[in-house]
């Protein structure tokens, strides 16, 4: 593993978690940056960090497929896990977007993205998935950044830096968010 291109991929997975955090604590100053024409332009703050949740998406999909790539020497070669690492990998994602889509469904875009911090009314949820976790989306997204990498495998002996690199942003974005 390059320690170039293991940091190139921690300095740009940390973009997402860093604009969370930025928001959270510094919502005034996200509104600001969303009053900037050229932003502006993509609607309220909410809006905006929707589309940067797209924006982040891609990015952590390309790293992904990046660090694959890299560590494939060149090559996808899927699947060298074997049959339990792809099922239970398989098990993970679905399990994650379980998680993911239940969160969307219960809080809606307005919530998911925020609205709390920009004046939105997001009533308390209780049931699922908030019911079972405190943090369901982070925790369904590390389920299935997991599921990726153990389904995928590539018989890389440093399959599991990114999944656990992810793990340590979302356990910290938790934290963050708490105070």
């Amino acid at each position: 593993m390059s320690l170039r291109i293991f940091l190139a991929a921690a300095a740009l997975l940390s973009l997402e978690r860093i604009c969370y955090i930025w928001v959270w604590h510094f919502p005034e100053s996200f509104r600001g940056f969303c009053a900037r024409p050229l932003v502006a332009s993509f609607g309220e703050p909410v809006a905006v960090l929707r589309r940067l949740f797209y924006c982040f998406k891609a990015v952590q999909l390309a790293v992904f497929a990046g660090w694959c790539y890299y560590n494939g020497y060149g090559a996808f070669s899927p699947l060298a896990g074997g049959t339990l690492a792809q099922v239970a990998g398989g098990a993970l994602i679905v399990g994650g977007q379980i998680l993911n889509f239940s969160v969307f469904y219960r809080l809606g875009s307005v919530g998911v993205f925020y609205g709390n911090r920009y004046g939105y009314e997001i009533p308390w949820c209780r049931g699922f998935p908030f019911s079972l976790l405190k943090h369901p989306q982070y925790v369904g997204t590390v389920f299935s950044v997991w599921g990726l990498f153990l389904a995928i495998g590539f018989g890389s002996h440093n399959w599991f830096v990114l999944p656990s690199l992810e793990t340590i942003y979302y356990v910290l974005g938790a934290c963050f968010e708490q105070q």
